[in-house]
């Protein structure tokens, strides 16, 4: 008989947005009133995740929320924060979870886990690894429908000098034509752009100008952890492929609403196996998740209680593992979608048209 391993799963809203809309009465306060109610609101057990199942193994387990919006678990004292989620880790714990993973700006928040991880009995993971090798495989399978091959693109990675950017960096390096890297920090993306040419050979260029690196860029991928939307429309030339990693996104909804020759995909949806209900409405339809979602998940199935993906240097190797005990368990890629949106391949097919038409006048 296979030992059933249990897991916790830490959210918290993006906006006040997904505060209103589950406590309904708070819809008319404003929007100061609510960041100092969710300040002084508790972690809480949000429901219970049954039916995540494969043949090599099964899971349950459970969300649990810091409620606090993006902005805060930023702005707030660092410390402030780590003890939320700690507290939303030993909600974990009495519910009988052995693993626990860190969603969106949880998982970034001081030592990006390894406090976290100190402080409760249970293993811990950011489930990073797993969202790298999903953003890689969304953004060759996109450029690949958008008639691209990755040896032939001008690639950049926003964002390169965080945790999941700097081995999306070491991923593409080689992969493609060219390699450019963004961050705002040009000391720590100089010093990371001399590391990754000792590690792979490949000379990567750099800049902390966003818009300027995407004028000539075919493939990029967006990991930054700002809080506010740093590409635009006027940014991308006709026929880019983005791939957005980050929550809250760095793709202004502009881009999609207007850039009808451009591709953005999200990073990390996955479709879970088995008969999956989260019994929450987290904006994905049933049994997907995201990436770092499906990395807790397969560390239960897997019956790998412990700390796997913590702190800002991610490896290369953990990504290719996670993949292939994913793979085992049957977590895949759950096509292509876009601002909660599945992307038809009649859609690309009107962007792929719209991008010939457009891209004979960009360079003119």
């Amino acid at each position: 008989m296979i030992c059933m391993h249990k897991f916790g799963f830490i959210i918290h809203p993006i906006e006040t947005s997904d505060v209103t809309r589950k406590y309904g009465f708070m819809k008319k306060i404003p929007e100061g009133l609510i960041k100092q109610v969710t300040k002084i609101m508790p972690p809480q057990e949000v429901s219970k995740i049954t039916g995540v199942k494969s043949p090599y193994g099964e899971t349950e387990g459970w969300f649990l929320a810091v409620p606090l919006v993006s902005d805060q678990m930023l702005s707030l004292p660092a410390d402030a924060v780590t003890k939320k989620i700690i507290k939303a880790g030993r909600i974990a714990e009495d519910l009988g979870a052995e693993i626990i993973g860190l969603g969106a700006m949880t998982s970034v928040v001081g030592d990006a886990g390894y406090t976290v991880a100190k402080n409760l009995d249970i293993a811990v993971t950011t489930g990073n690894s797993y969202t790298v090798a999903m953003a890689m495989e969304g953004t060759e399978k996109a450029a690949w429908i958008m008639g691209k091959e990755l040896e032939g693109c001008n690639a950049v990675v926003v964002g390169a000098t965080g945790s999941i950017g700097r081995v999306c960096a070491e991923l593409m390096a080689g992969r493609v034509n060219n390699l450019t890297l963004v961050s705002r920090n040009v000391g720590k993306l100089r010093n990371f752009a001399g590391e990754l040419k000792e590690k792979t050979g490949v000379r990567a260029e750099v800049t902390d100008d966003v818009h300027e690196a995407l004028r000539d860029a075919d493939v990029i991928i967006t990991v930054t952890s700002a809080v506010d939307t740093v590409i635009e429309p006027v940014d991308l030339k006709p026929g880019a492929v983005v791939c957005d990693v980050a929550r809250p996104r760095d793709v202004s909804r502009e881009v999609v609403e207007v850039r009808d020759d451009v591709l953005v995909i999200e990073g990390g949806v996955v479709r879970v196996p088995g008969d999956v209900n989260f019994n929450f409405n987290f904006g994905f339809p049933p049994k997907m998740s995201y990436a770092c979602m499906a990395e807790t998940m397969a560390l239960a199935m897997e019956g790998r209680i412990e700390n796997f993906s913590l702190g800002r240097e991610l490896k290369a190797d953990k990504v290719r593992e996670i993949y292939d005990i994913c793979k085992k368990h049957g977590f895949k890629l759950a096509g292509l979608r876009s601002f909660e949106k599945e992307v038809t391949k009649e859609q690309i097919g009107r962007i792929k048209e719209n991008a010939t038409k457009k891209i004979k006048n960009y360079h003119a």
